[in-house]
């Protein structure tokens, strides 16, 4: 090679390397830019669990909602599809609470248990969990079945309160199960309001047009008649103490009063339709019953 060719190339190459020297120095003399940490929304939906099943295999779901430390459970559909309504009116109450985190004091947490039936429902629905208004079977023959569960148990008897084998429903006699909680679907409701010691338990049913105290073989508690006439004061339901249309055992919620937890059943005044506006004023009472309280 000649000596200028050789120069030539030593002289390429020094511009070569000084002009990618002085590239890394103004990308170095950069700021960087700041590193942040992806953008994570809150999850502002319930926390859903699956707390047993019934006898046909369908899941008895747990919904809920807020963070305080007392806790209140909703409760529908223990008479399954005979008593649709009142699981409607539970969606209805968990759209709303999702719509309306807000509502829920800072010392609450909101449990809403669909149905504890869900064999009943699906018998007049054909579904499981959420349904239409149009999916529900009009027969009375069907309606009537579908009160009980799929061993032909009235679960609102199969619960250690007075626990008889056989019990009423109107003027009909029927079957309470083997034994106090021999039915999953009464188990299951056991076996997680206990742990889980609530404030108070509201259950919805059909069609007596009443707010109810529940009450075993002490009597109503004290925290139940404040609930009841919370509810009632707000919702206009009549406050009644004692149901004696007929003699029943083994209800769940006399069951809780057993357990030293305060329980009402509000009964909507029909079958067909869930009387929004009535409920959500009930509940609504309860909130501030439960918030003034802790203060």
């Amino acid at each position: 090679m000649r000596p200028n060719s050789t120069k030539r190339t030593a002289a390429i190459v020094l511009v070569l390397l000084v002009l990618v020297i002085g590239v890394f120095g103004y990308i170095s003399s950069r700021k960087a830019p700041p590193v942040t940490e992806p953008i994570v929304k809150a999850d502002t939906g319930p926390k859903h669990a699956v707390i047993g099943q019934s006898v046909n295999g369908h899941s008895i779901d747990t919904y809920t909602y807020g963070h305080g430390s007392t806790t209140l459970i909703f409760v529908g559909g223990i008479h399954g599809g005979y008593e649709w309504n009142s699981v409607f009116l539970a969606y209805r109450f968990m759209d709303y609470l999702t719509a309306n985190p807000d509502i829920i004091p800072q010392n609450i947490s909101v449990t809403v248990i669909p149905s504890v039936n869900p064999d009943g429902v699906y018998m007049v629905t054909g579904k499981e969990g959420r349904f239409a208004v149009g999916d529900v079977s009009t027969s009375s023959k069907v309606l009537a079945k579908a009160r009980f569960n799929a061993n032909n148990i009235d679960l609102n008897r199969n619960f250690d309160c007075k626990w008889q084998p056989k019990s009423t429903w109107q003027s009909k006699v029927v079957s309470a199960g083997t034994k106090a909680f021999s039915e999953p679907e009464a188990s299951a409701l056991r076996d997680y309001i206990l742990p889980t010691h609530p404030a108070a338990v509201v259950f919805w049913h059909s069609q007596s047009n009443g707010v109810y105290a529940s009450q075993c073989k002490d009597g109503i508690l004290p925290g139940t008649l404040g609930i009841m006439e919370a509810y009632s004061k707000a919702s206009l339901y009549p406050a009644i103490k004692t149901f004696d249309a007929y003699a029943t055992t083994g209800a769940a919620d006399d069951w809780l009063a057993a357990e030293n937890i305060p329980a009402i059943t509000v009964e909507l005044k029909t079958h067909e339709t869930i009387e929004w506006d009535r409920n959500l004023a009930g509940v609504k009472a309860l909130f501030g019953y439960f918030s003034e309280k802790r203060i």
